[in-house]
């Protein structure tokens, strides 16, 4: 469990800086000032939370089993 964590926060540390360059993408812009983006956002963030819940959830499950 120790391992996912740091793994996982490696990776976004690791990734920040990539995805914080400065480049102007005219989509992206026009669904900021429509105000889309923040639905873009949040879905994304709904399925990540979702996807790390479930592995968090189901290595519960194996560790129960491994330990019976």
């Amino acid at each position: 469990m120790k391992f996912f964590i740091t793994t996982f926060l490696l990776f976004l540390i690791t990734f920040s800086n990539i995805l914080a360059q400065d480049k102007s993408v005219e989509m992206a812009d026009a669904m900021r000032a429509d105000g889309k983006i923040y639905v873009v956002v949040a879905t994304l963030g709904l399925v990540l939370a979702g996807i790390i819940f479930y592995l968090i959830r189901i290595d519960l499950q194996i560790k129960k089993l491994e330990k019976e």
